[in-house]
């Protein structure tokens, strides 16, 4: 690992002043990463971008999930929210003498179908055994979202960390090539 920090300095030989100050910060955040991870070989390396991946894209479906899941109790308190606006209107409309209900019917035509499918929608969801429970749903979206807040941060979080170690692992990598180029040069031909 010593060697690896060596090689990295040396491929990211600054020449400005910034670039210096900015080369040693870096290798101080990936020397501090490497000793909080206990990380002392290749392969411990190779297995934590492995677990740091892993992680991530888990966190990631997570958010996903949470996503959907909000987007669903979204409509499901819209549908509702449509089915109460409306609701005066279809009650006004059982209430219409029958020569003037054709004329009702054009009038509010709109609402009228915007209650009928959230009529409908509300009636399969009932159907299909879920309760129709609008604070219930609003609670669970602002969870969802309260909680899908904290995992897009710790997933930024993460997304740096990955950026670190990938660029470690790239100048591990040309390390390990140098050095094989190095012996193949001393190899003696045959």
């Amino acid at each position: 690992m010593t060697a690896l920090w060596e090689a990295q300095q040396q491929l990211n030989a600054p020449h400005t002043r910034t670039s210096k100050i900015r080369a040693l910060q870096e290798s101080a955040a990936l020397f501090s990463f490497l000793q909080a991870n206990g990380i002392q070989s290749m392969q411990q390396l190779h297995e934590k971008i492995a677990d740091m991946n892993s992680r991530y894209y888990d966190l990631r479906g997570k958010i996903v999930k949470a996503e959907r899941r909000i987007t669903t109790l979204t409509e499901r308190g819209e549908m509702w929210e449509q089915y109460n606006q409306y609701k005066s209107i279809h009650k006004q409309l059982a209430k219409v003498k029958p020569e003037k209900r054709e004329q009702f019917e054009q009038r509010h035509s709109r609402e009228l179908i915007l209650y009928d499918a959230a009529a409908r929608y509300l009636k399969e969801l009932k159907d299909s055994g879920e309760a129709i429970t609008p604070k219930a749903w609003q609670r669970e979206i602002d969870q969802l979202a309260a909680g899908k807040q904290t995992d897009t941060l710790a997933m930024k979080s993460m997304r740096e960390d990955l950026k670190a170690v990938e660029r470690l692992r790239k100048t591990a990598e040309q390390l390990s090539r140098q050095e094989r180029d190095k012996s193949h040069d001393r190899e003696p031909e045959r």
